[in-house]
């Protein structure tokens, strides 16, 4: 395709240990599917004309509902056997964002991070205090139940039994007995989601969602709801949405940097973003676990990773979607 796309669009379910031989036919598959789903929600958006904060925000949520990935339906456990999700979302024509943490019972954090950026004069709110807005402001709670999956107790349980940890005890927000749960093969991917978007306005938007680390302490807040580290947009340079060891990436500041990089030190998308990942990142100790999504005011897509690999897609105005999780892209299957 020649010329200056009219919008654009990329997604990432997370970098990290992804290996070929983990993965049988049937469950590579269904990642790619799911990212085409997730790819055909924000595209549909834009291809109407929509904004790149509807498509970013669209594209979430549908990972958001899917158990494959680790945000919202999928997130994984605390070491107390809880669930509690970060998310962000940024307007670049604005600069105005907003981001929510460790809540247990908001169903798409990432609409409720919209309505901070839209409704209230803060840019984060957290745990009750970000659940009481979302109760004021209408948005869908649920049961902690709803976000349970075997797959992600499976791997709280492997994870403990290693560390020697206890696994006996259960918080009300778990409903399977541990003794049963018996251990998956090695997944060390982090499933942190996220979207970038270039609307047919020329404005950038960006938004990121996860359910953290396995087994992580009570309250961490990684770098997804962090403003400059794992989300961020500017009209006048990029969109990054982030992935990887939160505590790396918001040593970086990752997606800021890339966005740095080219404002003041004049280095395209490309060459910012690979810096980020492929120097920066590896610098503090997040070599092998990390990637980024960024779309530029041109619609030039990026999506580095330093790790096995990274679900991720992309698409343009006037191409066809691409996914894949190692270093090559194709279509993704048909429906």
């Amino acid at each position: 395709m020649t010329g200056t796309p009219r919008w654009a669009l990329a997604i990432h379910g997370g970098a990290g240990t992804v290996r070929r031989e983990d993965l049988t036919p049937e469950v590579e598959r269904a990642y790619l599917d799911a990212l085409g789903v997730v790819l055909a929600a924000g595209e549909s958006v834009l291809a109407g004309g929509g904004s790149a904060l509807d498509a970013v925000e669209a594209a979430v949520v549908v990972f958001e509902d899917s158990p494959l990935f680790n945000c919202g339906r999928g997130a994984v456990f605390t070491a107390d056997g809880r669930i509690e999700l970060d998310a962000a979302i940024m307007d670049g024509r604005t600069l105005e964002a907003g981001a929510v943490a460790a809540v247990r019972h908001v169903r798409n954090p990432v609409r409720l991070a919209r309505a901070v950026l839209e409704r209230s004069p803060h840019v984060l709110l957290v745990a009750e205090g970000a659940e009481a807005f979302a109760r004021e402001e209408g948005i869908a709670l649920v049961d902690p139940g709803y976000f349970w999956t075997a797959r992600r107790w499976d791997q709280l349980v492997a994870t403990r039994r290693a560390l020697g940890e206890d696994v006996t005890s259960l918080s009300e927000d778990t409903r399977f007995d541990p003794g049963a749960a018996m251990p998956v093969p090695d997944d060390r991917s982090t499933d942190t989601v996220g979207a970038v978007a270039l609307d047919a306005a020329g404005h950038l938007a960006a938004a990121t969602s996860t359910g953290g680390l396995t087994n992580k302490r009570p309250g961490r807040v990684g770098d997804s709801a962090i403003i400059g580290a794992g989300t961020y947009a500017d009209d006048r340079t990029c969109a990054v949405s982030a992935t990887g060891v939160g505590e790396a990436i918001m040593r970086v500041v990752v997606a800021h940097e890339v966005a740095a990089r080219m404002r003041h030190g004049g280095q395209t998308l490309e060459q910012a973003a690979d810096e980020a990942i492929l120097h920066a990142l590896v610098r503090v100790g997040g070599a092998g676990s990390g990637g980024l999504v960024a779309v530029d005011p041109q619609g030039r897509v990026v999506m580095p990773f330093n790790s096995e690999g990274m679900y991720r897609g992309c698409v343009v105005d006037g191409a066809a979607r691409v996914v894949g999780i190692h270093r090559t892209l194709a279509e993704p299957p048909a429906r």
